[in-house]
C-alpha cells in the first residue's frame, strides 16, 4: 500500500503521529481515523516536505512521454454506496462462477461475501491466526482459478506470524456450503522473506492464458537498498507467473517464462523493475496488462504491456522513479518500459489500480482503465485514443481507495479502506 517518507518531513511530531494512526509501525489494531481527517494530515505532511511549494497543481494528472490530459470526453460519473461494515478491507473480487457473490478481503485475516446487496454475517475464510496484519501487512488478496465452480478451491496472499513473509496459499471449500472455506485445508504453495515490513505486494490474479500472476514489493524500507527491483535471483520487485494448476507441487513454471533456462534469473520472473506494485489487472476483453506502482518521494505510475507481450520487461526502479531518473540527474534508460502515465505528490501519495471497464450499463466507461489515489480519493480514467493515452479526472471522492474490483458482469466498485464498497455509476442526466 502507500507510504510516506519521513526524511521528507520537517515535521516530525506530526509525521509520527500519521504513523501511529495508520499503523505504520506495529502490528496493534486499526485506528478508526476519518478519511477527512487523514487527508489533513497528510496535506499537511506534503506542505512540511516542500516547503509550501508546488501546490495548487490541475486535479488531471501529471503526464508520461506519451499522455495528454483532459484529451477524451469525460464520463459523468458518481458513486453508491453498496454496503458498509468491513474491517480494512483491501480487496475485492469475484468467483466467476455464475453466483455474482463478491468477495472482500479483510486486512486482519477474514474473507466476506456479498450475496446481493447482503453481507453473510459468517466469514467465508478466517485466517487472523495465521496472518500478521498492520500497516502493509496483512491478507492482502484472493484469487479463484478458472473452474473454480467444479474444482471449489482458491488461492490468497497473506503476510504470515510470526516474521511476516509473504506467503502465497490454497484454500478449499466445504463441498456441502459454498459460502465457507476450510480454514484447515491450507496447502503452502510458496513463500518468500520479506526483509522490512513494507512494499509487500500483494496481488494475484490469473491472467487469459490461465496462469497465476503475483505481485511482489521490492522489499520495503525506502529506495530499495537491496536493489531487488533490479536484481535477478530475488523475487522480490517482480512481476511473477506460475502455474498453480497444472498439478506440479507446489507449482510448475510456464515454459514461455522469458527467463526460463538463463543463468542467474529466476523462472518464476514474468517482468522486473517493480517498486510496490498495489494491484494490477487484465482487461478482460483482450488480455492488457495494466500494472499500478506506489512511488518513492514524487510520482506514483501506471505500467501497461499489450497482450502480445512475451514478458521480461523492465519497468525501471529504482533506476527509476516513475519516468524520471530516482535520485540521479541522469540514468541509462535503454531497455527500460516507461510508465503510459504518472502523477506527481501534489496530486497524491499513493496510487491503486484498477481495471479497464467492460461491463454493459456505463457506455461512456467502455474500455477505459480505471484507476485512484489512496490519499486524495481521485479517481482517473486512461484510454488509449489514436496512439496517445488520454488521461482524466472522472470524480474526487472522500474516500481511502485501498482497492477496486469488478464483478462477474464487469461493473467496478471501489473499496474504501474505512470498511465500505461503493459501484462506480453513471451520473448522466436521467441515468
Amino acid at each position: 500500500m502507500y507510504d510516506l517518507h519521513h526524511n521528507d518531513i520537517k515535521n516530525k511530531d506530526l509525521y509520527l503521529l500519521y504513523m501511529r494512526l495508520h499503523n505504520e509501525k506495529g502490528d496493534t489494531e486499526m485506528y478508526g481515523i476519518t478519511a477527512t481527517i487523514h487527508k489533513f494530515i497528510f496535506l499537511v505532511l506534503v506542505l512540511s516536505a516542500t516547503g509550501f511549494q508546488n501546490c495548487g497543481s490541475s486535479g488531471s494528472g501529471s503526464t508520461g512521454t506519451n499522455t495528454t490530459s483532459g484529451g477524451d470526453t469525460s464520463p459523468d460519473v458518481r458513486i453508491a454506496l453498496l454496503d458498509s461494515g468491513f474491517i480494512s478491507p483491501v480487496h475485492l473480487t469475484h468467483a466467476g462462477d455464475g453466483s455474482d457473490r463478491l468477495f472482500v478481503v479483510e486486512q486482519p485475516g477474514t474473507i466476506k461475501i456479498i450475496k446481493g446487496t447482503s453481507i453473510l454475517p459468517d466469514p467465508f475464510l478466517d485466517i487472523s491466526a495465521r496472518v500478521r496484519s498492520g500497516g502493509e501487512r496483512g491478507l492482502l488478496s484472493a484469487a479463484f482459478p478458472p473452474d473454480f465452480v467444479n474444482k471449489r478451491y482458491f488461492y490468497v496472499y497473506y503476510t504470515g506470524k510470526p516474521d511476516g513473509a509473504t506467503v502465497v496459499a490454497r484454500y478449499h471449500v466445504d463441498q456441502s456450503n459454498p459460502d465457507l472455506a476450510l480454514s484447515a485445508s491450507e496447502e503452502i504453495l510458496l513463500t518468500v522473506h520479506q526483509p522490512f515490513s513494507n512494499h509487500n505486494g500483494g496481488q494475484m490474479a490469473f491472467g487469459p492464458d490461465n496462469f497465476l500472476y503475483i505481485g511482489l514489493g521490492d522489499g520495503g524500507s525506502g529506495g530499495d537498498p537491496q536493489g531487488n527491483g533490479q536484481r535477478t535471483d530475488t523475487l522480490l520487485g517482480k512481476l511473477l507467473r506460475i502455474d498453480v494448476e497444472s498439478g506440479v507441487k507446489p507449482y510448475d513454471i510456464p515454459a514461455g517464462n522469458p527467463f526460463v533456462g538463463k543463468t542467474g534469473f529466476r523462472t518464476e520472473i514474468w517482468a522486473l523493475g517493480l517498486r510496490n506494485p498495489w494491484r494490477f489487472s487484465f482487461d478482460r476483453t483482450n488480455g492488457d496488462l495494466y500494472i499500478a506502482d506506489v512511488g518513492q518521494n514524487k510520482w506514483e505510475e501506471i505500467n501497461y504491456q499489450s497482450h502480445a507481450g512475451s514478458g521480461g520487461e523492465n519497468y525501471g526502479w529504482n533506476i527509476m522513479e516513475g519516468a524520471h531518473c530516482y535520485n540521479a540527474a541522469t540514468c541509462n534508460q535503454s531497455k527500460l518500459i516507461l510508465p503510459v502515465t504518472e502523477y506527481d505528490h501534489n496530486q497524491g501519495c499513493s496510487v491503486t489500480g484498477g481495471f479497464v471497464y467492460r461491463g454493459d450499463t456505463f457506455t461512456g466507461l467502455q474500455g477505459m482503465y480505471i484507476y485512484g489515489d489512496y490519499c486524495e480519493g481521485t479517481i482517473w480514467g486512461l484510454r488509449l485514443v489514436n496512439g496517445k493515452w488520454q488521461n482524466n479526472l472522472l470524480i474526487d471522492t472522500d474516500l481511502n481507495i485501498s482497492s477496486f474490483g469488478e464483478n462477474e458482469a464487469g461493473d467496478l466498485l471501489v473499496v474504501d479502506l474505512s470498511g465500505s464498497i461503493y459501484e462506480i455509476r453513471d451520473a448522466s442526466p436521467g441515468i
